[in-house]
């Protein structure tokens, strides 16, 4: 039996997307027939078996969208395998301090939905583009250069892993 696997994600700048399409991808290739779709255009969960949930952190809040989600869709996602990826820490090089920062507040951000237990949960870097900044954090931005430490290898390979673990039970 084929899979059928929702791949919902937020974004604020357009990163968090091109993620999701890598991990869709990737499970497509392991045999799962895959959507891929805003979580905010999401009306009903009820054609898929599992769901890959991502979104990024900003300035430590998880998107707004992804909380959204996870309160409308709350009794489907008690029956479904759920996994959960995050977009995180942007500094370049590596700062140790924000990536446990990160993991911190998004294990907070996870404590308001205790009835929601993912098969899986990653994050990962992010990207920092300022030029697409709006008002008025574009005002605060400061002079802090462009990043972009998505670890795509990681990603495919945490996709990869995933694969297994979005067969429904039984």
């Amino acid at each position: 039996m084929m899979t059928s696997v929702l791949v919902g994600y937020a974004t604020g700048y357009g990163s968090t997307q091109e993620v999701a399409d890598a991990v869709a991808a990737k499970l497509r290739e392991s045999g799962h027939e895959v959507d891929i779709q805003l979580v905010r255009e999401v009306k009903t969960l009820a054609k898929y078996d599992a769901i890959v949930l991502g979104a990024p952190l900003f300035m430590f809040k998880w998107h707004k969208d992804a909380h959204r989600f996870l309160s409308r869709h709350r009794k489907a996602l008690t029956d479904l395998p759920v996994a959960v990826f995050a977009l995180g820490p942007v500094q370049d090089p590596h700062n140790d301090q924000e990536w446990e920062d990160s993991w911190g507040q998004l294990k907070k951000e996870f404590a308001k939905y205790p009835w929601l237990e993912p098969v899986a949960l990653e994050l990962f870097g992010g990207k920092y583009a300022p030029e697409k900044l709006r008002f008025p954090l574009k005002m605060f931005a400061g002079s802090a250069p462009a990043t972009d430490i998505r670890d795509w290898a990681a990603i495919r390979a945490w996709a990869g892993d995933l694969a297994a673990h979005l067969e429904p039970e039984g």
